[in-house]
């Protein structure tokens, strides 16, 4: 008699392979969204950082300040909000991008000039 076909101990073991598969995948697939997060934070931050020098140089009523300079000189990653507030004097400026996927985000201030994401931020 011959017989084609899978007993149902081989189909019960490729049930548990492809289930720690899924197990060891999903955790892994978390962590690379999260640090795609912080990257379009830091890329737009990058680019805020850039237009605002390029603002610097082209204020002529306001020499050497950032009067006049916002987060509207770029056009943000999507899912991302950008937000400038310049300092007293306007000789300085701070820079927060927060993604709509995440409950943290990252900031830029002109005097230190290090983009820097929240402790609890993406897994490294």
């Amino acid at each position: 008699m011959d017989r084609k076909g899978f007993t149902l101990i081989e189909l019960l073991i490729v049930v548990v392979i492809i289930g720690i598969l899924a197990a060891i995948a999903i955790p892994r697939f978390g962590e690379t969204r999260e640090r795609a997060y912080a990257s379009s934070m830091q890329s737009d931050l990058n680019q805020l950082r850039t237009a605002m020098e390029m603002c610097l140089q082209d204020n002529s009523e306001n020499p050497f300040e950032y009067t006049g300079c916002d987060e509207s000189l770029i056009n943000a990653s999507e899912g991302v909000t950008v937000a400038v507030t310049v300092g007293d004097g306007g000789t300085s400026y701070t820079a927060t991008a927060n993604h709509n996927g995440t409950s943290w985000g990252c900031s830029y201030d002109s005097e230190v000039g290090v983009i820097e994401c929240d402790a609890d931020g993406p897994p490294s």
